[in-house]
């Protein structure tokens, strides 16, 4: 690693981040995988002491399930103790022992957060933090029109969560919270690391991760990531298949001055759904109720992506992002709609194919700035982001012929209709943003920020009809740290979200009032946290009658949800390290309706379970040959549709691993998820879904 200028703050020593930054105003992300640690002798500035945390080391992420800072809570890298909000990451060491390769799979032991509740659904990650939808962002800038991908977790270093309302930090967000993806990007150092994978479902992997410097003086380096997946899914008739590479160049001509150039690919070739299971009782999971030669999906994506930054060394700092992403997703999907005669299961059938660009920038600057009695840091940004989406969809009832429950035979789909739907969709955003942090009195961090999106929305439909929208909306954030030790922070804040609007439609705003304690032992690498929150979601688009028996929709519901987040990551020993996790969430839907006007007021919430619990565990033996993993998760109880009609059981399950080092840096994996394969229902509407079964894979990995 190349030393980098170090700076001293006022209570902790300070350092510049000199790797590939990532912004996104107003927000940037900073890999750790790339900052060094070295003070110098002489106090050259000092500024806020909430920027950057001196533990955190330049492999943090690799050998560490125990991160130190987070990108998304701020404009910059910022220490997790002083964050004043819930947030979670995921480091690469952590992905790595528990084998997770979507979005669902690296989550699953993170607080506040429900995945699976659609089963065998795989077009999308789903997902929701504390009771609501979530928004998802690459490398700190929103995934926007590409946000139904599932995306791979192989290209990235890690995984950051940020709960509860965030429009503030990231621009028109949902409610939930926020999850970004922090891709990897060049190092300044040679490594080296492939796998070849084989699992059930006929699972073949195989993957690469590489990098070096480029040249003598070692001011370019480049990295190269890939992965090949040729599978299938637990039930017949489907494939799993993905393709995908990242290549990245940085350039750093100086201490002071990084640009990098990142190009991704992904490939996906998969079945998106069984056709789901008749209710009357439980059936095998391999069981499949579509149509072999219709239920399918192809996803492709290439993006590029510039980041840039100079530190003028005077206490300015400037960076600038640009990234432009060109996506295809076509699908058919064939699937039981919960009627039944004679002849045997009614089905109907749905497809969309769509395209879609997206073209994203922005720019910051950043003062820090040091006087007598405190320290500030001030940032300013603008932003700008164009995406256009074109889709046409299909549905019919009536043509796909009804399936024998005991002995299917397809029928295939011939004759497809006319599309009912196609959209063009034009989607503009300027944005502009101001964050102000404040640290005094040795203990107090004041953060303010705000942010004004402005908004321009237009869509021509299938008849050639077109129709526009414009909006402004502003939001807030405040939040005050007391740190009452070195080790231990408080904080409390209040934050505002406004939701990606529709056009005619009143954007849905959420607002969130948050407690938090944080404690970070000295002499150990452990971090603990409790949040207990207040979120609601506002201006909620719902159906009322009127006096003369009319429905109208109009922007009055309100939805709501309280709750207490706990957890802890923990390395107690070089080879123990333990994650645990508690969620508790009382929802209510304080107004709202259905589509023929019945309330719903009082019920809560679909897929948000009061309670949820989970523990991963990682114990490497003293002879450093062996290591052995376990996890436990629980979810609790949760209802199906807004009627609350319907309800899940809870449900545990368990994980385990085993790694055998047999040769130097070569080592094997046995990986099983759901190892006492329990299945249940996690979703029911026309037929029910069950979670994933077991899935054992094993791992041959050589690192050099």
């Amino acid at each position: 690693m190349r030393n980098k200028k170090t700076f001293i703050a006022k209570f902790t020593p300070m350092q510049r981040n000199a790797a590939a930054i990532f912004i996104c105003a107003p927000f940037m992300t900073v890999p750790m995988s790339t900052m060094a640690q070295e003070e110098s002798d002489k106090e050259v500035y000092r500024f806020s002491p909430i920027i950057v945390n001196t533990q955190a080391l330049a492999d943090d992420d690799a050998n560490s399930i125990v991160a130190q800072e987070i990108s998304v809570g701020g404009k910059v890298a910022t220490s997790i103790l002083d964050t004043p909000a819930s947030v979670s990451v995921i480091t690469e060491k952590e992905i790595e022992q528990r084998h997770a390769s979507t979005t669902e799979e690296v989550l699953q032991y993170t607080p506040g957060i429900i995945t699976d509740f659609y089963g065998t659904d795989d077009r999308n990650d789903y997902f929701q933090i504390r009771g609501f939808q979530a928004t998802t962002y690459r490398d700190g800038m929103t995934l926007g029109s590409m946000r139904g991908v599932r995306e791979d977790a192989y290209a990235f270093e890690r995984v950051e969560v940020l709960r509860g309302a965030n429009s503030t930090l990231f621009g028109p967000a949902d409610p939930g919270g926020s999850v970004n993806f922090v891709s990897k990007t060049p190092k300044f150092e040679q490594f080296g690391s492939g796998y070849a994978r084989y699992g059930s479902f006929d699972r073949k992997e195989v993957g690469i991760d590489v990098g070096d410097t480029l040249n003598e003086d070692k001011t370019v380096a480049y990295r190269f990531t890939g992965k090949f997946q040729d599978s299938e899914r637990e039930y017949d008739y489907s494939k799993d298949d993905n393709e995908f590479f990242l290549g990245g160049i940085t350039w750093e001509p100086t201490d002071f001055t990084s640009a990098t150039l990142l190009l991704d690919y992904l490939n996906r070739d998969s079945t998106p759904n069984s056709g789901g299971y008749p209710k009357d009782r439980e059936y095998d999971r391999d069981e499949f109720y579509g149509e072999p030669d219709f239920n399918s999906q192809d996803v492709e994506r290439t993006s590029i992506t510039g980041l840039f930054s100079h530190d003028f060394d005077n206490g300015f700092i400037v960076r600038a992002n640009l990234r432009y992403s060109d996506l295809t997703d076509d699908f058919g999907y064939a699937y039981l709609t919960g009627t039944s005669s004679a002849a045997g299961a009614n089905r109907a059938y749905f497809g969309t194919d769509s395209q879609a660009q997206e073209l994203i920038g922005n720019a910051i600057v950043q003062y820090d700035a040091r006087f007598e009695h405190f320290d500030t840091s001030t940032l300013i940004g603008v932003e700008y982001r164009d995406a256009s989406t074109e889709d046409s969809s299909i549905y019919d009832e009536t043509v796909v012929a009804p399936i024998n429950i005991a002995n299917p035979v397809y029928s295939g789909i011939t004759n497809l209709p006319a599309p009912y739907s196609a959209n063009d969709q034009e989607y503009t955003t300027e944005s502009f943003f101001l964050q102000q942090n404040l640290s005094f009195a040795e203990r107090f961090i004041v953060t303010a920020g705000v942010r004004t999106d402005h908004m321009d929305l237009s869509s021509t439909d299938i008849t050639g009809f077109e129709t526009s929208d414009n909006l402004t909306e502003t939001s807030l954030r405040g939040a005050l740290t007391y740190k009452v030790t070195d080790e231990v922070s408080t904080y409390i804040s209040m934050v505002e979200s406004v939701a990606p609007p529709s056009i005619g439609v009143k954007p849905e705003r959420g607002k969130q009032y948050e407690v938090g304690l944080k404690f970070a032992p000295a002499g150990s690498n452990a971090l603990y946290s409790m949040a207990i929150y207040d979120l609601s979601k506002d201006d909620v688009t719902i159906a009322v009658v009127q006096e003369n028996g009319s429905i109208e929709r109009e922007t009055i519901g309100e939805s709501r949800v309280k709750g207490l987040d706990l957890e802890a990551k923990v390395e107690l020993t070089d080879r123990f390290s333990l994650t645990g996790a508690y969620s508790y969430m009382e929802t209510e839907v304080v107004s709202g309706t259905l589509r023929d006007g019945s309330s719903i007021k009082g019920n809560e919430f679909t897929a948000a379970p009061k309670q949820m619990a989970s523990v991963w565990g990682h114990y490497t033996f003293p002879a450093q040959a062996m290591s052995l993993g376990l996890g436990v998760r629980y979810t609790g109880s949760y209802y199906f549709d807004a009627v609350n009609s319907a309800k899940s059981d809870s449900a545990t399950l368990v994980d385990s691993s085993f790694s055998y080092e047999f040769y130097q840096n070569t080592d094997l994996t046995v990986y099983v998820r759901n190892l006492f394969d329990e299945q249940h229902v996690v979703g029911s509407g026309t037929a029910d879904y069950y979670n994933p079964g077991r899935e054992v894979l094993a791992t041959v990995n050589y690192n050099w």
